[in-house]
């Protein structure tokens, strides 16, 4: 786990297959915004593959976040395609040759911490970047 995620409490995981529906396993919030890091997981190895955000902080430091959260981020974004993710992850998990995807996600910006989204996750785009030299390949 990446240092700048350990202080947000309000959190969650779950895995996704080729065979899963990700409407239904999905477990992150329907209203809160954040932070989901994807990791590709093989045997006993897991490696960091994707991070996202949803969720924009106005001038007033208000957050003005879309309809259905960070769930809906997750499931219905759009990547690799014109398509959500629900549609787009199983095809290019066949391409890659990936079983099982690990999905951690993170609200960071509620009551109890004020993290930007995009803020956040760009600190941990910097650090895997300065640890491998390259970004995730999603």
């Amino acid at each position: 786990m990446y240092k700048e995620l350990e202080k947000f409490t309000v959190k969650g995981n779950f895995t996704f297959t080729q065979d899963d529906s990700l409407e239904e396993v999905c477990n992150a919030s329907e209203t809160g915004s954040g932070v989901f890091v994807v990791y590709a997981v093989a045997n006993d190895t897991k490696e960091l593959i994707m991070v996202s955000s949803t969720g924009t902080v106005q001038n007033d430091g208000t957050l003005k976040s879309k309809n259905g959260g960070l769930h809906d981020k997750i499931v219905n974004g759009h990547q690799f395609a014109k398509t959500g993710r629900k549609y787009s992850w199983p095809a290019q998990m066949k391409i890659e040759d990936i079983n099982t995807l690990e999905v951690v996600w993170y609200e960071t910006f509620n009551d109890q911490n004020k993290g930007i989204p995009t803020f956040v996750e760009g600190q941990v785009l910097q650090n895997f970047l300065d640890e491998n030299g390259r970004l995730p390949k999603w």
